[in-house]
């Protein structure tokens, strides 16, 4: 039987790893050909030579690449004539926010375009199949696919004297970089819809072919709006949930309480176990901008309200970096140029290299702003792209001579492997930044000559 075709459109940190997934199914359904820009010729060369562009360390990427390679279905390129070749597309491409940008038509802070989206939808429309299934995963705002993407395939099919059989379908991701990086996908449970019945049937059968939906059934909801309306809200909620906590991690560092074994108590309750607890503050794709999406659909596509709780999460979040910086200037009263400070992990996750709009870049920023010296130090990250930045070996972390440390990522091997320790055993006195609350209380008591400054804990 011939196999059927997928291209991926994107291949950043949810497609490629999408696209693996769909080439390695149990029963070898697939040849896969993940698309992205000419711009992205690294990650493409990577893929094609069986490497990952992103560190993880989920073991079950390389089994994904290995069963790939033995079935020679999975190839990476930048030629957009392959959606010609697809059975299915699937949307993995960003949609940003521009924050600080004032939209001109609507009372807003940030600005969202929709342009560069347009175009890749209309990149498949204009040579696909006609009857191509097209499944968006990626996060958009509410109406996308009725308002932008189901519009530009029919003005393309029209324009190529084509029938409207084509099908389009939204089911948003939920991936998490990190040990689980593949059953994020794999094994997870997925919300879907589709424009009409058909679309919504065909993405159904093509999902439960690649995830097990015997464990993890699939959400059938009424339309796409209510589909792409899932992902903001959920993601609305978590950043909420996070903003919340930030004022009452400041009220216990003033009370002398610590905030996490009240947390701990309050999760007793099984209707209060998801409340968050303090941290640097919020990173990565989602939560950053998703409540502004919400916000910006809900006013440009359909002339309602604007969200004013959900921009205020993302606002306060923005700010949460900030605390921990005020917690580093306060310790040293005295001007903190000519310090020098190791932070322990870049990423916005712990175990996994990813530093899209991670909270340690704010406080690295204001750092070397103030002349600091600064060492920086990721298992994941070799190299920090945003900030043009290499990070040292774990022989250059312990050269030492610190004068503080900040846990920028609360990575598992910082303890597991004794890195932490040894840092600490081989320094002078200095101060220790925890905001994630992640050092245990055992090691804080191993170095009583250390300075622990934990972020909620106003015990210590």
């Amino acid at each position: 039987m011939k196999k059927k075709t997928v291209v991926v459109q994107g291949l950043g940190f949810v497609g490629a790893a999408m696209a693996l997934v769909v080439a390695s199914t149990r029963d070898d359904l697939y040849d896969v050909i993940g698309v992205d820009l000419p711009s992205k010729a690294a990650v493409i060369g990577k893929l094609n030579a069986g490497e990952f562009p992103v560190r993880s360390s989920d073991p079950k990427i390389s089994e994904c690449f290995e069963t790939a390679r033995k079935r020679n279905n999975f190839r990476a390129t930048s030629d957009q004539g392959v959606y010609a070749l697809a059975d299915v597309v699937v949307v993995d491409i960003n949609l940003d926010v521009r924050k600080g940008v004032r939209d001109e038509h609507l009372d807003t802070n940030y600005s969202v375009t929709l342009d560069p989206f347009r175009e890749a939808i209309r990149s498949i429309a204009s040579v696909c199949k006609q009857d191509v299934l097209v499944l968006v995963e990626s996060t958009v705002p509410p109406g996308t696919c009725k308002k932008l993407v189901q519009p530009v395939f029919e003005e393309a099919f029209r324009n190529r004297n084509l029938p409207f059989d084509f099908k389009i379908g939204h089911s948003y991701e939920r991936v998490m970089p990190g040990p689980g990086y593949i059953d994020s996908i794999r094994n997870f449970y997925r919300v879907y819809a589709g424009i009409d019945d058909k679309s919504a049937d065909a993405v159904e059968a093509f999902l439960k072919t690649i995830i097990s939906t015997y464990e993890f059934p699939l959400t059938r909801l009424g339309n796409t709006t209510a589909s792409e309306m899932a992902k903001v809200l959920e993601n609305s909620f978590r950043a909420m949930n996070i903003a919340f906590i930030q004022e009452w991690t400041e009220f216990a560092e003033a009370a002398d309480v610590n905030l996490f074994e009240v947390i701990d108590a309050i999760r007793m309750r099984p209707t209060h176990k998801n409340i968050m607890k303090p941290g640097l503050g919020v990173g990565g794709y989602c939560l950053t901008k998703d409540p502004l999406l919400a916000s910006w659909s809900s006013q440009h596509f359909f002339g309602a309200k604007k969200l004013p709780q959900s921009e205020r999460a993302v606002a306060i979040n923005d700010a949460m970096p900030g605390h921990t910086l005020g917690l580093i200037l306060q310790h040293f009263r005295e001007g903190i140029a000519g310090k020098k400070i190791l932070i322990l992990g870049i990423s916005y996750l712990p175990d996994v290299g990813d530093t899209r709009s991670t909270p340690v870049e704010p406080v690295f920023a204001a750092l070397q702003d103030s002349k600091t010296r600064l060492i920086l130090h990721d298992p994941y990250v070799p190299y920090w792209e945003e900030q043009r930045a290499k990070t040292c070996s774990d022989e250059e972390a312990l050269a030492g001579d610190y004068d503080a440390v900040i846990l920028g990522a609360a990575h598992k091997s910082y303890f597991q492997d004794g890195l932490l320790e040894n840092i600490l055993g081989n320094n002078k006195p200095l101060a220790v930044f925890d905001p994630h609350g992640a050092i245990p209380d055992a090691i804080r008591a191993g170095y009583p000559q250390h300075a622990f400054k934990i972020t909620g804990r106003g015990d210590v």
